[in-house]
């Protein structure tokens, strides 16, 4: 992606997120000067990426499949100074615009509608061989548990959410004709570094083409502490 594409989308959420009345913490609006200021009492948030995330999975078509979040809370699955077990993120779904297939061996997450609109999620449980089982998938939405069929698309309307367990393949996109999501995710600790499994071969952070100066460094791009 080039660097004017990714401030493009940032300037969007800025303004998106003031739309929907949904606040960002500080750090969220530092550009790479604060940043190299930055001493060690902001390791958490350097350690744990919090903070802006955007990905075209690879894919080289970011309006097509890709993804735009932002990391608020998080833990660690590995290092005790960070002792939480969950993490909180904020995710901007576009029309359309596809999360390819994955699951995660360790993370359940929540996937919250928290407004604009309806999300298309679309599941299948995973075989030993961790490839597409064909058996019915448990579904829990919002305190009902039912089972659909293998590869069912299932429909979040601004309110309603969706458990994932781990090793629960699942895509998701913007319903056309809706409106762009604004999705919350509730979880356990996110370690998009080891707990990914997608089944086609993607790339996870995007590879970025300087073109322009950043507006605000992406959760993979902060200056170690000096």
């Amino acid at each position: 992606m080039k660097r004017s594409e990714i401030n493009k989308w940032l300037q969007y959420a800025v303004t998106f997120l003031e739309e929907k009345q949904f606040k960002l913490p500080p750090f969220a609006f530092w550009g790479p000067e604060q940043w190299e200021r930055a001493g060690h009492e902001y390791d958490e948030i350097r350690d744990n990426m919090l903070g802006w995330d955007i990905t075209d999975y690879g894919f080289g078509d970011f309006n097509d499949t890709g993804l735009l979040l932002f990391t608020i809370r998080n833990g660690s699955l590995k290092n005790p100074a960070y002792p939480k077990p969950y993490a909180e993120k904020l995710l901007i779904v576009q029309e359309d615009q596809k999360t390819p297939y994955h699951f995660h061996w360790s993370k359940m997450e929540d996937i919250i509608n928290r407004g604009g609109g309806n999300l298309l999620v679309q599941v299948y449980n995973s075989t030993e061989e961790d490839q597409f089982a064909t058996t019915p998938v448990t579904v829990y939405m919002d305190g009902r548990t039912y089972e659909v069929e293998a590869g069912s698309i299932l429909r979040l309307c601004p309110g309603e959410s969706i458990t994932l367990p781990q090793r629960q393949y699942h895509q998701f996109w913007g319903e056309k004709g809706t409106g762009p999501v604004l999705l919350g995710e509730v979880s356990m600790v996110n370690d998009d570094r080891t707990d990914n499994r997608f089944y086609q071969e993607t790339g996870r952070f995007p590879t970025i083409e300087e073109d322009e100066a950043p507006l605000y460094l992406l959760c993979n791009e902060y200056p170690a502490a000096k």
